[in-house]
């Protein structure tokens, strides 16, 4: 039984006429005609008298219209139910990110996302070694940095982000601010380390502006969240990216060295193996990283 059929029938009898709900179902009267009889030849039974000038229901067919209004109504409100399941986001999230980020900005923003859709589920390894999404039991990563591996699917959340000079007001009252690249190399500066290699030598601007310093500390770590809070408790300079300590910043517990300076480029991208892992879930969590990425970023360039 066709539910175009069901439909016209009910029009029809509320209308009182076949003709109105044709126009209204966007039907030519053939078709509209057509629909009727099979119905009718379906159930068997007269359901409509017509004349040339007007239409009643026949007494079988007002046993039948409220049986028809009922089907109509059960299958919208299914409809209606599955438009609502396709709209809930249900399922776990796989993801890795990078330490600093991940406990100190992606944390909260991963619990609204969860508050929003308590359905969802959240597996999060944080650490700054590059996770092989091949072995590892994530489906996404976070990343700083320019792709290294080509055969991984990478989405930009936030290019232009870049790395910059930060301190405690206590470290500066006590030791006092650099004013050029050059004096960099006088002041303990906080090292970070990925794998085997320190990154002991801070660059800035690009091409032919581009000028650096090998810098040196008494402490180094292989956890960028680490350098983050030795900086805040005033132990020494730190070259981070600005998403890691733009709340510190605005916050006033660091201070921005330099800020003329071009610092170098810190993009944040979203990698995955393959497009169908960018299911609903991760649609939505890098539409706002996305969004609020961008919006600290503003903070620095405004």
């Amino acid at each position: 039984m066709r539910i175009d059929d069901l439909q016209l029938f009910v029009r029809a009898a509320e209308l009182g006429s076949l003709s109105a709900a044709a126009r209204l179902l966007d039907l030519s009267p053939a078709v509209a005609s057509a629909s009727l009889k099979r119905l009718e030849q379906q159930l068997g039974v007269r359901l409509l008298a017509r004349s040339t000038r007007n239409l009643r229901l026949t007494a079988e067919g007002e046993g039948f219209l409220q049986h028809a209004r009922s089907a109509l109504a059960s299958l919208e409100e299914g409809r209606r139910i599955l438009a609502h399941g396709q709209d809930q986001v249900s399922g776990t999230l796989l993801l890795s990110a990078p330490s600093d980020f991940g406990r100190n900005v992606l944390l909260p923003w991963l619990d609204e996302l969860q508050y929003e859709h308590p359905q969802l589920n959240v597996r999060l390894l944080l650490g700054d070694r590059n996770a092989d999404l091949f072995r590892q039991a994530a489906d996404i990563a976070l990343r700083y940095g320019a792709p290294e591996d080509s055969s991984l699917v990478a989405l930009p959340l936030c290019p232009e982000n870049r790395r910059v000079l930060c301190a405690s007001p206590a470290y500066l009252a006590r030791h006092g601010a650099p004013a050029e690249v050059a004096q960099l190399a006088q002041h303990n500066c906080l090292l970070y380390q990925l794998g085997s290699r320190v990154h002991d030598h801070w660059r800035f601007g690009e091409g032919a502006s581009e000028v650096g310093v090998s810098v040196s500390g008494d402490r180094f770590c292989d956890d960028a969240d680490v350098v983050r809070r030795w900086a805040l408790a005033g132990a020494g300079i730190a070259y981070k990216s600005w998403l890691d300590v733009a709340n510190d910043v605005q916050a006033g517990r660091l201070k921005l060295l330099m800020p003329q300076l071009r610092g170098e480029a810190a993009p944040l991208n979203l990698m995955c193996t393959h497009r169908a892992q960018l299911g609903k879930p991760v649609q939505l969590l890098r539409n706002m990283l996305r969004v609020r990425c961008q919006a600290m970023l503003e903070k620095l360039l405004g």
